[in-house]
Protein backbone atom coordinates (compact mmCIF):
# COMPACT_ATOMS: atom_id res chain seq x y z
CA UNK A 1 0.00 0.00 0.00
CA UNK A 2 1.35 3.57 -1.37
CA UNK A 3 1.99 6.18 1.65
CA UNK A 4 -0.32 8.47 0.17
CA UNK A 5 -3.44 6.43 0.96
CA UNK A 6 -2.00 5.63 4.63
CA UNK A 7 -2.01 9.09 5.08
CA UNK A 8 -5.59 9.50 3.56
CA UNK A 9 -6.99 6.68 5.52
CA UNK A 10 -5.63 8.46 9.04
CA UNK A 11 -6.54 12.14 8.20
CA UNK A 12 -9.75 10.63 7.84
CA UNK A 13 -9.70 9.40 11.48
CA UNK A 14 -7.66 12.42 13.23
CA UNK A 15 -11.15 13.85 14.79
CA UNK A 16 -13.43 10.63 15.62
CA UNK A 17 -11.74 7.60 16.75
CA UNK A 18 -11.17 4.12 14.71
CA UNK A 19 -14.47 1.86 15.46
CA UNK A 20 -15.50 -1.32 13.59
CA UNK A 21 -17.67 -4.76 13.83
CA UNK A 22 -16.14 -7.77 14.91
CA UNK A 23 -16.08 -10.65 12.47
CA UNK A 24 -14.67 -13.36 13.52
CA UNK A 25 -12.55 -14.87 16.31
CA UNK A 26 -9.83 -16.83 15.97
CA UNK A 27 -7.95 -18.24 18.43
CA UNK A 28 -7.39 -14.83 20.39
CA UNK A 29 -7.07 -12.81 17.33
CA UNK A 30 -10.12 -10.69 15.60
CA UNK A 31 -11.62 -10.00 12.20
CA UNK A 32 -12.80 -6.46 12.21
CA UNK A 33 -14.64 -4.83 9.73
CA UNK A 34 -14.11 -0.67 10.16
CA UNK A 35 -16.30 1.83 9.86
CA UNK A 36 -14.57 3.90 7.61
CA UNK A 37 -15.48 7.77 7.13
CA UNK A 38 -15.16 7.03 3.22
CA UNK A 39 -14.33 3.85 1.92
CA UNK A 40 -10.56 3.13 0.85
CA UNK A 41 -9.30 3.04 -3.07
CA UNK A 42 -8.30 -0.68 -1.37
CA UNK A 43 -11.40 -2.58 -0.01
CA UNK A 44 -9.07 -5.34 2.08
CA UNK A 45 -8.41 -1.72 4.02
CA UNK A 46 -11.54 -1.82 5.38
CA UNK A 47 -10.91 -5.17 7.22
CA UNK A 48 -8.27 -5.46 10.26
CA UNK A 49 -6.90 -8.14 11.93
CA UNK A 50 -6.64 -7.55 15.63
CA UNK A 51 -5.41 -8.46 19.08
CA UNK A 52 -7.23 -7.72 22.57
CA UNK A 53 -5.25 -5.15 24.55
CA UNK A 54 -3.45 -6.32 27.86
CA UNK A 55 -6.11 -4.38 29.95
CA UNK A 56 -9.30 -5.55 28.75
CA UNK A 57 -8.24 -9.22 29.45
CA UNK A 58 -7.11 -7.81 33.26
CA UNK A 59 -10.95 -6.93 33.42
CA UNK A 60 -12.26 -10.00 32.02
CA UNK A 61 -13.80 -8.36 29.05
CA UNK A 62 -14.84 -10.46 26.79
CA UNK A 63 -14.78 -10.10 22.62
CA UNK A 64 -17.52 -11.49 20.86
CA UNK A 65 -18.44 -11.96 16.62
CA UNK A 66 -20.71 -8.96 16.86
CA UNK A 67 -19.63 -6.74 19.46
CA UNK A 68 -19.30 -3.26 18.58
CA UNK A 69 -14.96 -2.16 19.20
CA UNK A 70 -12.77 0.96 19.05
CA UNK A 71 -9.36 -0.12 17.24
CA UNK A 72 -6.00 1.76 18.41
CA UNK A 73 -2.73 1.86 16.76
CA UNK A 74 -4.03 0.79 13.06
CA UNK A 75 -1.40 -0.68 10.95
CA UNK A 76 -2.35 -0.44 7.16
CA UNK A 77 0.46 -2.02 5.90
CA UNK A 78 -0.01 -5.35 7.89
CA UNK A 79 -3.80 -4.61 7.80
CA UNK A 80 -3.29 -5.55 12.19
CA UNK A 81 -4.64 -3.75 15.11
CA UNK A 82 -5.60 -3.84 18.35
CA UNK A 83 -9.25 -3.47 20.04
CA UNK A 84 -8.71 -1.18 22.94
CA UNK A 85 -12.48 -0.59 24.29
CA UNK A 86 -15.71 -2.76 23.51
CA UNK A 87 -19.08 -1.04 23.53
CA UNK A 88 -21.71 -1.39 25.59
CA UNK A 89 -24.24 -4.43 24.01
CA UNK A 90 -27.34 -4.09 23.08
CA UNK A 91 -28.12 -8.02 23.17
CA UNK A 92 -26.13 -10.77 23.84
CA UNK A 93 -26.12 -14.73 23.09
CA UNK A 94 -24.47 -17.63 24.56
CA UNK A 95 -25.17 -20.48 22.45
CA UNK A 96 -24.75 -19.14 19.58
CA UNK A 97 -22.11 -16.48 20.74
CA UNK A 98 -22.82 -13.26 19.22
CA UNK A 99 -23.59 -9.91 20.32
CA UNK A 100 -26.05 -7.11 19.38
CA UNK A 101 -28.15 -9.23 16.96
CA UNK A 102 -31.38 -7.78 15.99
CA UNK A 103 -33.19 -11.15 15.24
CA UNK A 104 -33.19 -14.80 14.08
CA UNK A 105 -33.82 -16.45 10.82
CA UNK A 106 -34.67 -20.12 12.07
CA UNK A 107 -34.72 -22.12 8.51
CA UNK A 108 -36.38 -25.85 8.42
CA UNK A 109 -36.70 -28.00 5.48
CA UNK A 110 -40.32 -28.91 4.14
CA UNK A 111 -38.47 -31.88 2.38
CA UNK A 112 -34.83 -33.63 3.04
CA UNK A 113 -34.98 -33.35 5.69
CA UNK A 114 -39.11 -33.88 6.43
CA UNK A 115 -40.22 -30.98 8.88
CA UNK A 116 -41.00 -32.81 12.34
CA UNK A 117 -43.11 -30.79 14.13
CA UNK A 118 -41.89 -31.40 17.93
CA UNK A 119 -38.26 -30.44 16.54
CA UNK A 120 -39.59 -27.01 14.61
CA UNK A 121 -41.48 -26.10 18.31
CA UNK A 122 -38.63 -26.85 19.91
CA UNK A 123 -36.59 -24.65 18.21
CA UNK A 124 -38.79 -22.03 18.07
CA UNK A 125 -39.01 -22.20 22.17
CA UNK A 126 -35.68 -21.13 21.91
CA UNK A 127 -35.52 -18.83 20.05
CA UNK A 128 -38.32 -17.03 21.88
CA UNK A 129 -36.71 -17.27 24.70
CA UNK A 130 -33.64 -15.27 23.60
CA UNK A 131 -36.29 -11.91 23.58
CA UNK A 132 -35.04 -11.38 19.85
CA UNK A 133 -37.48 -11.24 16.43
CA UNK A 134 -37.87 -14.50 14.56
CA UNK A 135 -38.54 -15.02 11.04
CA UNK A 136 -39.10 -18.66 10.21
CA UNK A 137 -38.26 -19.95 6.95
CA UNK A 138 -39.32 -22.89 5.19
CA UNK A 139 -36.80 -24.10 2.69
CA UNK A 140 -36.77 -26.32 -0.15
CA UNK A 141 -40.72 -25.69 -1.00
CA UNK A 142 -40.12 -27.14 -4.85
CA UNK A 143 -39.98 -30.65 -3.24
CA UNK A 144 -43.56 -30.59 -1.46
CA UNK A 145 -46.84 -29.84 -3.68
CA UNK A 146 -48.64 -26.56 -3.07
CA UNK A 147 -51.43 -28.33 -1.56
CA UNK A 148 -49.16 -29.21 1.61
CA UNK A 149 -46.98 -25.96 1.16
CA UNK A 150 -50.58 -23.90 2.40
CA UNK A 151 -51.00 -27.10 4.65
CA UNK A 152 -48.18 -25.85 6.51
CA UNK A 153 -48.67 -22.19 6.40
CA UNK A 154 -52.43 -22.29 8.10
CA UNK A 155 -50.48 -24.99 10.73
CA UNK A 156 -48.52 -22.61 11.64
CA UNK A 157 -50.10 -19.17 11.04
CA UNK A 158 -52.66 -21.27 14.49
CA UNK A 159 -49.19 -21.42 15.71
CA UNK A 160 -48.71 -17.53 15.66
CA UNK A 161 -46.08 -17.13 13.24
CA UNK A 162 -45.83 -16.28 9.55
CA UNK A 163 -43.57 -18.29 7.65
CA UNK A 164 -41.60 -17.17 4.11
CA UNK A 165 -41.52 -20.47 1.83
CA UNK A 166 -38.12 -20.34 -0.40
CA UNK A 167 -37.01 -22.46 -3.23
CA UNK A 168 -33.12 -22.13 -4.24
CA UNK A 169 -34.19 -23.83 -8.12
CA UNK A 170 -36.82 -22.27 -8.75
CA UNK A 171 -35.80 -18.18 -7.38
CA UNK A 172 -39.06 -18.13 -5.00
CA UNK A 173 -39.08 -16.21 -1.76
CA UNK A 174 -35.46 -14.49 -2.06
CA UNK A 175 -36.68 -10.50 -2.47
CA UNK A 176 -39.16 -10.76 0.60
CA UNK A 177 -36.10 -12.70 2.50
CA UNK A 178 -33.84 -10.15 1.50
CA UNK A 179 -36.02 -7.58 2.61
CA UNK A 180 -36.47 -8.73 6.32
CA UNK A 181 -32.95 -9.11 6.65
CA UNK A 182 -31.55 -5.74 5.36
CA UNK A 183 -29.78 -3.41 7.92
CA UNK A 184 -30.17 -6.10 10.52
CA UNK A 185 -27.77 -8.50 12.39
CA UNK A 186 -29.69 -11.68 11.60
CA UNK A 187 -28.56 -15.51 13.44
CA UNK A 188 -29.24 -17.82 11.50
CA UNK A 189 -30.46 -21.02 13.13
CA UNK A 190 -31.92 -24.72 12.28
CA UNK A 191 -31.01 -27.97 12.45
CA UNK A 192 -28.53 -29.66 10.43
CA UNK A 193 -28.81 -30.19 6.35
CA UNK A 194 -31.85 -27.46 6.16
CA UNK A 195 -29.80 -25.40 3.55
CA UNK A 196 -28.69 -22.80 5.42
CA UNK A 197 -25.18 -22.76 3.87
CA UNK A 198 -26.64 -22.88 0.66
CA UNK A 199 -29.08 -20.46 1.27
CA UNK A 200 -26.09 -17.77 2.56
CA UNK A 201 -24.14 -18.63 -0.46
CA UNK A 202 -26.96 -17.61 -2.66
CA UNK A 203 -27.53 -14.61 -0.63
CA UNK A 204 -23.96 -13.67 -0.36
CA UNK A 205 -22.22 -15.11 -3.44
CA UNK A 206 -18.53 -14.40 -2.15
CA UNK A 207 -18.96 -16.56 0.91
CA UNK A 208 -18.79 -19.61 -0.90
CA UNK A 209 -19.89 -21.95 2.53
CA UNK A 210 -19.13 -25.45 2.71
CA UNK A 211 -21.91 -27.62 1.97
CA UNK A 212 -23.34 -31.32 2.52
CA UNK A 213 -25.98 -33.68 1.68
CA UNK A 214 -28.48 -35.06 4.05
CA UNK A 215 -26.69 -38.60 5.25
CA UNK A 216 -28.95 -41.58 3.81
CA UNK A 217 -29.75 -43.50 6.48
CA UNK A 218 -30.86 -41.02 9.46
CA UNK A 219 -32.26 -38.68 7.45
CA UNK A 220 -30.59 -36.19 8.31
CA UNK A 221 -27.91 -33.05 7.82
CA UNK A 222 -24.26 -33.32 8.48
CA UNK A 223 -22.68 -30.04 10.33
CA UNK A 224 -21.14 -28.10 7.40
CA UNK A 225 -20.55 -24.91 9.60
CA UNK A 226 -17.97 -25.01 12.40
CA UNK A 227 -17.81 -21.57 14.08
CA UNK A 228 -19.83 -18.21 14.47
CA UNK A 229 -18.80 -15.81 11.82
CA UNK A 230 -20.92 -12.31 10.44
CA UNK A 231 -20.97 -11.87 6.60
CA UNK A 232 -22.27 -8.64 5.14
CA UNK A 233 -25.07 -8.83 3.34
CA UNK A 234 -25.44 -6.43 -0.07
CA UNK A 235 -28.67 -4.75 0.81
CA UNK A 236 -26.56 -3.55 4.47
CA UNK A 237 -26.75 -5.25 7.62
CA UNK A 238 -25.32 -8.83 8.58
CA UNK A 239 -25.64 -12.83 8.64
CA UNK A 240 -24.18 -14.99 11.19
CA UNK A 241 -23.81 -18.07 10.48
CA UNK A 242 -24.20 -20.76 13.63
CA UNK A 243 -23.59 -24.33 13.19
CA UNK A 244 -26.52 -26.77 12.43
CA UNK A 245 -27.63 -28.94 15.85
CA UNK A 246 -30.34 -30.90 16.02
CA UNK A 247 -31.52 -30.45 19.44
CA UNK A 248 -31.41 -27.33 21.19
CA UNK A 249 -31.34 -27.48 25.42
CA UNK A 250 -34.17 -25.78 27.42
CA UNK A 251 -32.80 -24.45 30.27
CA UNK A 252 -35.50 -21.77 31.19
CA UNK A 253 -37.20 -21.99 34.30
CA UNK A 254 -40.77 -23.66 34.41
CA UNK A 255 -42.71 -20.82 35.19
CA UNK A 256 -41.49 -19.15 32.26
CA UNK A 257 -41.84 -21.68 29.68
CA UNK A 258 -45.18 -20.74 29.01
CA UNK A 259 -44.32 -17.52 27.60
CA UNK A 260 -42.06 -19.37 24.72
CA UNK A 261 -45.51 -20.03 23.11
CA UNK A 262 -47.36 -17.55 21.14
CA UNK A 263 -50.91 -19.53 21.77
CA UNK A 264 -50.51 -19.66 25.84
CA UNK A 265 -49.56 -15.96 25.47
CA UNK A 266 -52.90 -14.81 23.62
CA UNK A 267 -54.49 -17.23 25.87
CA UNK A 268 -52.98 -15.27 28.77
CA UNK A 269 -54.10 -11.60 27.24
CA UNK A 270 -57.87 -12.96 27.52
CA UNK A 271 -57.95 -14.39 30.59
CA UNK A 272 -56.11 -14.77 33.72
CA UNK A 273 -55.10 -18.04 35.41
CA UNK A 274 -56.30 -18.46 39.28
CA UNK A 275 -52.90 -18.89 40.53
CA UNK A 276 -50.11 -16.40 39.74
CA UNK A 277 -47.25 -19.39 39.77
CA UNK A 278 -49.89 -21.91 37.57
CA UNK A 279 -47.63 -24.47 35.39
CA UNK A 280 -50.83 -24.99 33.36
CA UNK A 281 -50.92 -28.65 34.01
CA UNK A 282 -53.69 -29.88 36.32
CA UNK A 283 -54.35 -26.60 38.40
CA UNK A 284 -57.97 -25.60 38.65
CA UNK A 285 -59.13 -22.08 36.72
CA UNK A 286 -56.28 -22.24 34.42
CA UNK A 287 -56.20 -19.83 31.23
CA UNK A 288 -54.04 -21.33 28.62
CA UNK A 289 -54.68 -25.43 29.71
CA UNK A 290 -56.89 -26.42 26.51
CA UNK A 291 -57.45 -28.10 23.07
CA UNK A 292 -54.85 -26.01 21.01
CA UNK A 293 -51.80 -27.76 18.99
CA UNK A 294 -48.90 -27.46 20.68
CA UNK A 295 -50.34 -28.09 24.07
CA UNK A 296 -48.98 -31.70 24.17
CA UNK A 297 -45.59 -29.72 23.09
CA UNK A 298 -45.60 -27.44 26.01
CA UNK A 299 -46.10 -30.61 28.52
CA UNK A 300 -43.46 -32.48 27.03
CA UNK A 301 -40.82 -29.78 27.45
CA UNK A 302 -42.75 -28.68 30.84
CA UNK A 303 -41.43 -32.02 31.91
CA UNK A 304 -37.71 -31.28 31.11
CA UNK A 305 -37.45 -28.19 32.01
CA UNK A 306 -38.84 -29.10 35.49
CA UNK A 307 -36.04 -32.14 35.44
CA UNK A 308 -33.10 -29.50 34.62
CA UNK A 309 -34.11 -26.51 37.24
CA UNK A 310 -34.28 -30.21 40.10
CA UNK A 311 -31.03 -30.85 38.89
CA UNK A 312 -29.53 -27.39 39.29
CA UNK A 313 -30.91 -27.45 43.03
CA UNK A 314 -29.26 -30.88 43.55
CA UNK A 315 -25.97 -29.16 41.91
CA UNK A 316 -26.37 -26.19 44.16
CA UNK A 317 -26.96 -28.14 47.13
CA UNK A 318 -23.95 -30.52 46.65
CA UNK A 319 -21.25 -27.48 45.92
CA UNK A 320 -22.97 -25.94 49.53
CA UNK A 321 -21.51 -29.30 51.08
CA UNK A 322 -18.88 -31.31 49.07
CA UNK A 323 -15.23 -29.62 47.73
CA UNK A 324 -13.17 -30.85 44.75
CA UNK A 325 -9.89 -31.82 45.42
CA UNK A 326 -7.10 -32.91 42.73
CA UNK A 327 -5.78 -36.58 43.28
CA UNK A 328 -2.70 -35.84 41.69
CA UNK A 329 -3.26 -38.02 38.53
CA UNK A 330 -5.02 -35.49 36.83
CA UNK A 331 -8.50 -36.90 38.31
CA UNK A 332 -10.65 -34.66 40.56
CA UNK A 333 -12.57 -35.99 43.62
CA UNK A 334 -15.41 -34.45 45.52
CA UNK A 335 -14.89 -34.44 49.34
CA UNK A 336 -17.60 -33.36 52.10
CA UNK A 337 -16.57 -30.00 53.64
CA UNK A 338 -16.16 -29.71 57.08
CA UNK A 339 -19.17 -28.69 58.79
CA UNK A 340 -17.94 -27.52 62.24
CA UNK A 341 -14.78 -25.48 63.34
CA UNK A 342 -14.30 -28.55 66.20
CA UNK A 343 -12.86 -30.53 63.24
CA UNK A 344 -10.42 -28.08 62.12
CA UNK A 345 -7.08 -28.51 62.76
CA UNK A 346 -6.13 -25.59 65.38
CA UNK A 347 -3.86 -22.67 64.61
CA UNK A 348 0.12 -22.93 65.90
CA UNK A 349 -0.82 -19.30 67.69
CA UNK A 350 -4.15 -21.10 69.19
CA UNK A 351 -1.88 -23.75 70.33
CA UNK A 352 0.88 -21.96 71.84
CA UNK A 353 -1.66 -20.05 73.55
CA UNK A 354 -3.10 -22.76 75.38
CA UNK A 355 0.40 -23.90 76.41
CA UNK A 356 0.73 -20.88 78.12
CA UNK A 357 -2.29 -21.28 79.93
CA UNK A 358 -1.69 -24.74 80.70
CA UNK A 359 1.43 -23.75 81.98
CA UNK A 360 0.19 -21.53 84.53
CA UNK A 361 -2.43 -23.22 85.36
CA UNK A 362 0.56 -26.10 86.98
CA UNK A 363 2.05 -23.16 88.51
CA UNK A 364 -0.74 -22.03 90.24
CA UNK A 365 -1.62 -25.85 91.52
CA UNK A 366 2.21 -26.05 92.94
CA UNK A 367 1.50 -22.50 94.88
CA UNK A 368 -1.49 -23.75 96.67
CA UNK A 369 0.28 -27.10 97.23
CA UNK A 370 3.10 -25.57 98.93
Amino acid sequence: MSADLADSLDSQLELDPLTGTVLAVQANYYWVKLDLPAAPADAALSFLLCTRRTRLKKIGQRVMVGDQVQVEEPDWQGRRGAIAEVFPRKTELDRPPIANATQILLVFALAEPNLEPMQLSRFLVKAESTGLAICLCLSKSDLVSTADQAAWISRLQQWGYHPLLISLPQEQGFSELLAALSCKTTVVSGPSGVGKSSLINRLIPKVDLRTSAVSGKLGRGRHTTRHVELFELPTGGFLADTPGFNQPDLSCAPIELAHYFPEARQRRAEADCQFADCLHRDEPNCAVRGDWERYEHYLTFLEEVIAHQQTLDRSSDAEATTKVKSKGDGQLKAEPKLAAKKYRRPSRRTEKQGLQTLYQDVDELEVEAD
